[in-house]
């Protein structure tokens, strides 16, 4: 394996780690500031939260098996 490909499976294997996390990370702030205007909707905002964080795990679940099926030998 050469350095050129080796990088290219780092930077996309980071792309599909960190586009998740910044998901995350964001749904985690509009959530809090929901609950914080909101506390009576509480059962609403965590069911819509559930199901956006299944969401976005599935999308980076199969992101890293689609880079392990590209690059694996």
């Amino acid at each position: 394996m050469q350095w050129g490909e080796t990088f290219l499976i780092i930077s996309i294997m980071m792309i599909a780690v960190m586009g998740p996390s910044v998901v995350i990370a964001v749904l985690g702030y509009a959530v809090i500031k929901a609950l914080s205007r909101n506390p009576s909707a509480a059962s609403k905002v965590f069911m819509g939260m559930v199901i956006m964080l299944i969401f976005v795990e599935a999308i980076s679940i199969v992101a890293i098996l689609i880079v392990f099926q590209l690059f694996g030998k």
